[in-house]
């Protein structure tokens, strides 16, 4: 079987760059034809720089990486340096990327790609607010049944809210994108944070990522080791979850992950509630599902996945 074509649209953050990583070790199962970046954990001038740095460290600069949106479409920017620190990739020390952003918008980059590809050959990849994506569908209508499917990182049932007591980070900085890209009709897959935070980097798993004695499996054991510090005093627990990760082991090892194909409305009017993902996981409405929503995962399995990937670089 050929390698499944995506675009990685990111906002890196830490669990972002184990993510890109996780996709450039595997080129026999992910053709990765870019990265486009949006602003999210940290505004779009590091976001775009990070994803750079990533490429370099893994030694893949032949990947395209384009910066893309700014801002949201309808609120102000909400960043989460408390959770990544201030660069976004704090905790190992990484030089400056040599490698240039590519020119060009990662919107237009998005649509070119999609109407140059062949129709139902493409998966987008969202693992931070869904601006880039959102933005494309509206200005280039005709892309949309082009997508084969959109695997996402984003939202919460069980879990509820991870920024709000009940919004999800990725959903509620761009509810309004996120309710366009739910809406769209294009097949979804969603890991939100239930299935998220049950893949948690131990110290027995910090200990083999670090282990490979590589740059690569050395950055990514700092940068959980930083990302740690937040997550274990917040929830209490053993680690730092890795949220963005699932989305691209989803794609290479997809019986590692069990849901449900349900409805999935987002909250865009109250700000008590505004970004939440209703998700009718009973099937209490009659309303038509629209996404597979994620709700268990070989936590173990992943993480040899993603080990055993990481040793390739």
């Amino acid at each position: 079987m050929s390698p499944r074509k995506i675009i990685i649209d990111t906002d890196p953050g830490q669990d972002d760059a184990v993510a890109i990583l996780l996709a450039l070790a595997s080129p026999q199962e992910i053709d990765l034809l870019g990265i486009t970046c949006v602003a999210g954990n940290v505004p779009l001038e590091l976001t775009s720089k990070n994803a750079r740095i990533i490429c370099e460290l893994a030694g893949k600069t032949d990947v395209p990486v384009y910066a893309g949106c700014d801002r949201p479409m309808g609120r102000e920017l909400v960043t989460a340096e408390h959770v990544h620190g201030r660069t976004g990739l704090d905790g190992p020390d990484l030089p400056d990327p040599q490698m240039p952003l590519s020119d060009g918008h990662a919107v237009d980059f998005i649509i070119d790609t999609l109407r140059t590809q062949p129709a139902g050959s493409v998966t987008l990849c969202p693992i931070g607010p869904l601006t880039n994506i959102a933005t494309a569908f509206n200005k280039a209508p005709d892309i949309v049944e082009k997508v084969h499917e959109i695997v996402l990182m984003g939202g919460a049932y069980f879990e509820v809210g991870n920024v709000t007591p009940t919004a999800e980070f990725n959903i509620y900085v761009d509810p309004q994108a996120a309710d366009i890209v739910f809406t769209s009709g294009v097949p979804i897959v969603a890991m939100p944070l239930d299935v998220t935070h049950q893949v948690l980097v131990t110290k027995p798993r910090n200990k083999a990522l670090r282990a490979l004695a590589t740059p690569v499996g050395t950055a990514v054991a700092q940068m959980t080791d930083f990302f740690e510090r937040y997550d274990r005093e917040k929830y209490g627990s053993e680690g730092a979850p890795l949220h963005d990760p699932c989305v691209i082991a989803y794609l290479i090892q997809p019986d590692l992950f069990s849901g449900r194909h349900i409805n999935v409305e987002i909250e865009t009017t109250s700000e008590l509630t505004m970004g939440m993902t209703v998700a009718d996981w009973w099937g209490v409405t009659d309303r038509k599902a629209n996404a597979t929503f994620i709700g268990g995962v070989d936590s173990q399995g992943f993480f040899d996945l993603l080990t055993e990937r990481l040793a390739r670089l």
